[in-house]
Formats: C-alpha cells, sequence, structure tokens
C-alpha cells in the first residue's frame, strides 16, 4: 500500500479499487456522491467519523484525514490490506467469475460496525437502495449520529414513526431489546462456527437468510457468508446448477459482490 501525506490530505495509490464499485453497491447506505473535479467523490460516514474521499484513476484523496485515523480506521474499513489481485486471480479460474472479476474489478468489502450493518440491513428488507438510506438518514438526523442499541432501548413501534419505515419497525425494536439485553452479543456470534452464528441472527423477529448473510459479511468480515437474492438465486441457476467451485468458499462473500454486480448491470443493459 503506498500512501503520502499532502496537507491535510492523505493520497492513496491503490489497484483494484473503484469508488462508484465499492460505495454504491448496495453493502453500505451512509455514503453520497458529490459534485468535485475529480472522476468522483463521496461524502459519508463509518461509526459516525466522516469522510470525504475522492478518486482520480488509481489515486485516492483522503479529504482532511490525519495519518492516524487513515491507518487505524480508513485502511481497515476499505480493506486495503487484502490483497484484491490474488483473490480475483483464485476467481478466475472460473470462467463466470472471470467476467465478473473484469466487469467490475475495483470492487472491495466494507468493513462495518455489526450494530450499523444489523439495523441496516433489516431496513433494507423489500426496499430499494435510495429509500433505505432515507430511513437511515432520518434515524442519524433524530439523534445526531446512528444511535447505539442502548440508545435506542427505549423506542417503540409507535415512537419510531418518524422512520416511515413501515412494517420493519417492529423488526428494529426486536434487534435493539436482543442486542441491548445481550441475548444477542456480537462477540459472542464472531466466536460462534458460521452456521451457530446464523441461527442466533436468525433467532432476531425479522432476520432471514438474506439479511443474516449480510450482516455476517459486511459486518463481521466472515467472507464464507454468502448473501442470496434474486439476482444471486438467478446467478446459481443459470451458471453453478451444482453449487459454487470449491476454491472460492472461503470467500464466497468477495466473490458474491463480484458476481452480483455483473449479473444485475448486464442483464439491465441487455448483454
Amino acid at each position: 500500500m503506498k500512501y503520502q501525506k499532502i496537507g491535510n490530505d492523505i493520497i492513496l495509490y491503490q489497484k483494484d479499487f473503484n469508488l462508484d464499485e465499492t460505495l454504491d453497491c448496495g453493502q453500505a447506505f451512509r455514503w453520497k456522491k458529490i459534485e468535485s473535479d475529480y472522476d468522483c467523490t463521496y461524502k459519508g460516514f463509518f461509526l459516525n467519523e466522516n469522510l470525504t474521499i475522492s478518486q482520480d484513476n488509481d489515486r485516492f484523496i483522503f479529504h482532511d484525514t490525519s495519518e492516524q485515523d487513515f491507518l487505524n480506521k480508513w485502511v481497515e474499513y476499505f480493506d486495503l490490506n487484502t490483497d484484491y489481485s490474488e483473490l480475483k486471480k483464485i476467481f478466475s479460474q472460473d470462467e463466470t467469475l472471470k467476467k465478473a472479476c473484469e466487469f467490475a474489478g475495483g470492487i472491495r468489502l466494507l468493513k462495518q460496525d455489526f450494530w450499523e450493518c444489523l439495523i441496516s440491513f433489516i431496513i433494507s428488507q423489500n426496499n430499494n437502495i435510495p429509500r433505505i438510506k432515507i430511513i437511515i438518514e432520518r434515524l442519524c438526523n433524530h439523534y445526531g449520529h446512528f444511535p447505539t442499541a442502548d440508545e435506542l432501548s427505549g423506542e417503540t413501534v409507535e415512537s419510531l414513526e418518524y422512520l416511515k419505515s413501515g412494517f420493519r419497525a417492529k423488526y428494529i425494536v426486536d434487534a435493539v431489546n436482543k442486542v441491548a439485553s445481550g441475548e444477542v452479543n456480537p462477540e459472542e456470534i464472531r466466536k460462534m462456527s458460521i452456521d451457530e452464528a446464523r441461527q442466533k441472527l436468525i433467532s432476531i423477529k425479522g432476520v432471514g437468510a438474506k439479511v443474516s448473510e449480510c450482516v455476517l459479511l459486511f459486518g463481521m468480515y466472515r467472507t464464507e457468508a454468502f448473501p442470496i437474492d434474486v439476482w444471486i438465486k438467478r446467478v446459481l441457476e443459470r451458471y453453478y446448477p451444482d453449487g459454487l467451485p470449491e476454491y472460492i468458499k472461503d470467500y464466497a462473500g468477495i466473490a458474491q459482490q463480484y458476481l452480483f454486480h455483473y449479473i444485475r448491470n448486464t442483464e439491465k443493459q441487455g448483454s
């Protein structure tokens, strides 16, 4: 990883990274694309720490960022210590995955906070990305930040009406109660086998197979987790009727991101 500090900014030189593909693909919902003179610029949050980041080819500008914050927060968040070139080389032994990696080779997995990820994907159910972002923004505006489970512990379905989240409010309340009481403990889940972790998350009302996989993948970096939505179901039926190649098993969740982006976008384009 090559970077330098120039003034108040950190300049990162990084291949296998694209902001549009990473920040606008449905992994996280607190990033907004803003106008700039760069290829693209996003403004957003991780653990209520804000960041403005720009891309200019393989050059990334972390605006107004200290070297300490860059190394201690953002390197981890953007998974910059993982060799995605090597992962794509492994994935590309399979013809479909090879095409997917070539189509959107700049996707990286965001290593998010468990709690924020859990609530975000509960809100995501039967929802679209713009509306998910609006609901989460209402929640953050109400508290001035993304609230913890303890901060939300006094909320009820009725008191959450300002979110306009519909049926999802009762699921938010159940998640709050289970996490705040310790019934669902993220540190314990981290130590569980993947199957045990899935079952514990599914004990939260409204958390089904897809949401639990998303939380494990994005909120706990369990890269063997494999969320299945309508797009991935289509990929599996069309290209992998006998299952995914065994050699990608430990990184199936990262492979899923390439496949999801590939099938969703190429089919929309009629390719």
